[in-house]
């Protein structure tokens, strides 16, 4: 099919090329770029695997303009129709964090099962366990895996009980399926023989809960590897694990094709001991669409990977798009009963706003700027600084562009009110030292007029006077002891709080910072 006005640049890295393009309505002539294909020949197999890593929202984000899981199988059934022989997976992190997921339906939270139906309906062939599959309680986790079509790989995770360690598992029509460290894809060659494709995976053990357990992640994927590699033709890796750890595993394990790999959240590429490691952006921003070329004679694999962004060009596939429009029903209808129109575009950023996981919860963002001064915003900034915790802003993702209501929604799901708490100079200190000091977790806090100079905390560029009184503007989970266990109500030198009424901005944290947005 001949593709019009579309202007091509290509870079040459080893076997990869990338595409930037403009694309015609058209979306079959999407993948038709012979740039990516091979010549076929005899003795060879060729397959094809669509990859994502890290997506939390079955909708198109930042205004529309990227992402959404019906563009996402557009994709998918063109690279089914190039080649019968091709596969759908994602390299870990989908079951959380959404706002979806923070929904109550029937009075139970959905906690994913939103993500699910829809990959279901893709029919995704394999996931890799992310870190962020554990931020569910195990009856939530169990219920995800009982009611996914796909399989599921780690060979580091297990489920831990009392005395005992075990794979986890699903019950599929009354059957229990054990989900086990590999896992094996056949595709049929020309001649009428198999291929075996072997996947090994492991996962970034940095999600501690009391029902997992993590080993060693580099004797682990090793051991997996050493026990696939005699039943397979090709060994590849989906991992979820860091960057500098997908270096690793390519050191060790050098025969390895591909590793799809990710946790970092923007798109990457490299070759480390000629090992391709390859990850895509967040919330299906982009896909990897790998072409594979297996000589059945000498037993070498070639691999060309295309970097396909995820865009209004691609025309939505109707079947996931009416889930997702159900989906989205559900989430709107909540939403109005805090603000009036969820999807207008209330700020535009000049420079992309930092919600992931691992800088709020560890240095102060630009992101944790406009909360927290949207909460003292909130009180007609008559209080002397703002503090909330880094663990309530749950998008784990940048948002750039036309940021809308539903934005500052995903960013803290569970809202909550802005409290108004008179405390003494002396706790406040301490508060702010506990912060400082659990840097790295969700009790690292993000500051509003605060700051920290040659060892002495700053409110207002004034030292903090220990016997002062001062009045500060707190996300209402802070006051409740869970991450800084001294600060509540029952600390004698917390001497007021404030509790918002429902008709004022601090009712809601999501309401004050839509507010401010809006005033900017």
């Amino acid at each position: 099919m001949k593709l019009k006005k579309q202007l091509f640049f290509f870079l040459p890295l080893l076997l990869l090329y990338f595409s930037c393009s403009t694309q015609n309505k058209a979306s079959k002539a999407l993948l038709k770029q012979s740039n990516y294909s091979f010549k076929k020949a005899p003795n060879k197999t060729y397959f094809s695997i669509v990859q994502l890593n890290d997506v939390y929202e079955i909708a198109p984000i930042q205004n529309g303009k990227f992402g959404g899981m019906a563009r996402v199988e557009t994709i998918h059934q063109e690279v089914l129709k190039e080649n019968k022989n091709s596969m759908l997976v994602l390299a870990g992190d989908f079951l959380n964090p959404s706002l979806l997921g923070t929904l109550k339906i029937n009075g139970e939270r959905v906690r994913g099962k939103q993500m699910v139906e829809v990959m279901n309906a893709m029919n995704f062939d394999l996931v890799a366990f992310g870190n962020h599959e554990f931020d569910l309680s195990y009856t939530n986790l169990q219920k995800r895996l009982n009611e996914s079509n796909f399989d599921w790989i780690s060979a580091n995770v297990l489920h831990k009980e009392v005395e005992s360690k075990k794979y986890f598992y699903k019950i599929k029509n009354q059957k229990k399926q054990i989900l086990k460290d590999s896992y094996i894809k056949e595709f049929k060659n020309s001649d009428g023989s198999i291929l075996r494709v072997g996947f090994i995976s492991v996962c970034i053990p940095s999600n501690p809960k009391n029902y997992v357990f993590y080993g060693e992640m580099f004797e682990e994927i090793k051991r997996a590897y050493n026990e696939i590699k005699p039943k397979v033709d090709i060994v590849l890796g989906l991992t979820h694990v860091k960057v500098e750890q997908d270096r690793i595993i390519a050191k060790l394990l050098p025969d390895l094709a591909l590793i799809m790999g990710g946790h970092e959240h923007t798109n990457s590429y490299e070759n480390i001991n000629n090992v391709i490691i390859a990850k895509a952006d967040a919330n299906a921003k982009t896909v990897y669409i790998h072409r594979f070329e297996y000589d059945r004679l000498t037993k070498k694999v070639k691999v060309k990977s295309e970097l396909k962004e995820v865009n209004k060009s691609i025309i939505p596939n109707k079947k996931i798009e009416n889930i997702v429009s159900k989906w989205e029903g559900i989430l709107n209808t909540k939403i109005k009963e805090v603000v009036a129109s969820p999807n207008e575009v209330i700020y535009n950023t000049k420079e992309p706003l930092e919600a992931r996981d691992t800088p709020v919860r560890s240095i102060q963002t630009n992101m944790g700027n406009m909360i927290t001064k949207a909460m003292s915003y909130a009180y007609n900034d008559k209080v002397d600084c703002a503090l909330v915790n880094g663990g309530s802003i749950r998008i784990d993702d940048v948002l750039e562009g036309k940021i809308t209501a539903v934005d500052v929604f995903r960013v803290l799901p569970y809202g909550g009110a802005i409290l108004k708490v008179e405390i003494k100079g002396s706790l406040l200190k301490k508060v702010l030292d506990f912060g400082l000091s659990a840097s790295g977790t969700g009790a690292f806090l993000q500051r509003y007029n605060v700051s920290k100079k040659s060892g002495y905390w700053y409110v207002k560029a004034k030292k903090i006077d220990e016997s002062k009184v001062y009045k500060v503007a707190f996300s209402d989970y802070l006051l409740k002891g869970f991450d800084i266990p001294f600060l509540s109500n029952k600390n004698p030198e917390v001497l007021s709080i404030y509790k918002p009424k429902s008709i004022e901005k601090a009712f809601d944290i999501r309401k004050a910072i839509i507010d401010y947005m809006k005033k900017l």
